[in-house]
């Protein structure tokens, strides 16, 4: 049984890490670094945290064009999964549609822990492409917009909402 504070599970971090070697899985994090240098130089952040960073293009597109220090947590990816420290700004980008159900209360817990002034998220709302090794859909949470927003919120103030077809991304403050 799994504890309802746990993360990721070991057998998902290993299904997540051979996803990584083997397929362009976690490479797209570039997609949002415009909106990610925007929302920085509007927040005044010297500190950004890309929570579920895959390959790290995110942390890639936006060097030198910001003076933030940017880190990267995750799990699946050696030399990233130490635990992550507090940011102005935290990111999580096309990773909260891949946890593990029984996990997610912990995940958005600590992601609000994490975020001492904004975060940023974007969440698909489909099928994955990708399948893991064991047969299961790479996105393990398939829900709408309107049972993500709830979950995410919590203690939060919502600065930001925009839904785009597949997808929703939402910029949050802390209260």
């Amino acid at each position: 049984m799994q504890d309802r504070n746990e993360l990721i599970s070991s057998t998902y971090r290993d299904l997540n890490a051979q996803l990584h070697e083997t397929h362009r899985y976690g490479s797209r994090g570039d997609k949002w670094a415009d909106k990610v240098v925007d929302l920085a130089t509007t927040y005044g952040v010297t500190s950004i945290l890309d929570y579920g960073c895959g390959k790290g293009a995110l942390k890639t597109a936006i060097s030198g064009r910001l003076a933030a220090v940017v880190s990267e947590y995750d799990p699946a990816i050696p030399g990233k999964q130490d635990m992550p420290v507090q940011a102005d700004m935290v990111v999580c980008t096309d990773v909260l549609e891949h946890i593990e159900p029984e996990c997610l209360d912990a995940v958005i817990a600590h992601l609000h822990s994490l975020t001492n002034k904004i975060m940023f998220a974007a969440v698909s709302t489909r099928l994955a492409v990708k399948t893991l090794a064991d047969g299961r859909n790479a996105h393990l949470i398939v829900q709408s917009a309107d049972i993500w927003r709830p979950l995410l919120v919590r203690d939060m103030t919502v600065l930001e909402w925009e839904e785009r077809g597949d997808e929703f991304f939402l910029v949050l403050k802390n209260a």
